[in-house]
């Protein structure tokens, strides 16, 4: 017995008891979480946990992810709110001003000042750490740090979906394993139709249409290895249109339901041959329309000057007299009165018209009105 009190203050600095101790602290704090949890009001969160250092005063930020094409950084107007931590490395999220739905959200941390320096909201922190997750109005998340002092890495949630993120990303990273294995284009095919079936049957038994839009985006990233299968995949598997069903009747008003509806379609029209030929087609017929268009136009008015340049050629050939003759029976007077203003005889008038009839190649005073 005296041995024992003489070595416990070597036990109590023991790295394996300091592990157990800090386990069991851990998990004392989550069931006091979910304690208080069950007896919040309805519509109150509550996401909290530990970071490795415990040192007060870090800022520690919670954002919502709309747009899911903005996920790999942080941006300014995604941040709902921010606190700090306490001088055990504790911080907590909570409140009522979540929705109702899951939505995806993010919480990260960094040593980066705010006064100074602002490159952790755009992600270019090395210091940055952070989490993706799923979560609405009601959930009580904790996120505890490893045996390791990794932070973000896990995760307890009264919301089954909360940990779906981080499931999908340890399957990217068996997919980038089986990808960089052997970097060949035989290889790259197969392990294309392998992932992408794989990763979305494996979103469909989630029942979350939220951890499949992960997926997707993944997928459908330009800067990843897998947008040129995916552009080929879209063509051919019916997944997509049934991923957008799904979406749009768990979250029909969602801002991303429309981003991924506008998408697909856009994906769609771009990626189909068909479509590409049909839109070919539709520029070449455009084009042809066109040029017909200015060619008759073109005619029109070239025979219109053949015309005006012979009809002035021909009124060119006739007398003084006779121009005003032709611009009298213009004004429908009869022979008479032509001779009358003229103070010629109708005879004249007679022979002058004869004369107009043969320069102007016509037979009536109708055909002589039309020129």
């Amino acid at each position: 017995m005296y041995l024992l009190v003489a070595k416990l203050p070597d036990l109590l600095q023991n790295p394996l008891f300091l592990t157990i101790k800090r386990t069991i602290l851990k998990q004392f704090i989550i069931s006091i979480c979910f304690l208080f949890s069950s007896l919040a009001s309805f519509g109150q969160y509550n996401f909290s946990g530990h970071i490795s250092d415990p040192i007060a005063g870090k800022t520690v930020y919670l954002s919502l992810i709309e747009n899911y094409r903005k996920m790999s950084r942080t941006y300014l107007e995604q941040i709902l709110k921010k606190t700090v931590t306490d001088s055990t490395g504790y911080f907590e999220f909570e409140g009522d001003n979540l929705l109702e739905e899951n939505r995806m959200y993010k919480i990260h941390i960094d040593d980066c000042s705010e006064t100074v320096n602002e490159n952790h909201f755009f992600g270019n922190c090395v210091n940055t750490k952070s989490i993706l997750f799923i979560a609405n109005a009601k959930d009580t998340i904790y996120f505890p740090t490893t045996f390791n002092n990794e932070i973000f890495c896990d995760l307890t949630s009264t919301n089954s979906a909360s940990a779906d993120i981080l499931k999908i990303d340890g399957l990217f990273n068996e997919m980038a394993f089986d990808f960089a294995s052997f970097r060949s284009d035989a290889n790259e095919r197969l392990n294309s139709k392998k992932w992408f079936n794989k990763l979305q049957d494996y979103g469909k038994t989630l029942n979350e249409p939220l951890s499949e839009l992960y997926i997707y985006q993944f997928l459908s990233d330009r800067k990843n290895e897998s947008y040129e299968y995916f552009t080929k995949d879209l063509q051919d598997n019916d997944y997509y249109l049934e991923l957008q069903k799904r979406l749009s009747k768990v979250y029909p008003s969602a801002s991303f339901t429309k981003q991924f509806e506008a998408e697909i379609e856009a994906f769609s029209l771009l990626g189909n041959p068909q479509n590409k030929n049909r839109f070919s087609w539709i520029i070449l017929l455009g084009a042809l329309l066109l040029i017909s268009i200015i060619f008759n136009m073109y005619l029109w008015q070239s025979r219109r000057l053949l015309v005006n340049n012979k009809e002035r050629s021909l009124f060119e050939a006739l007398s003084q007299q006779e121009e005003k003759i032709v611009s009298l029976i213009n004004q429908g007077l009869s022979n008479k009165e032509i001779a009358s203003t003229l103070f010629i005889s109708v005879s004249t008038v007679k022979s002058h018209i004869n004369n107009i009839y043969k320069k102007l190649n016509v037979h009536s005073r109708d055909q002589l009105k039309g020129l």
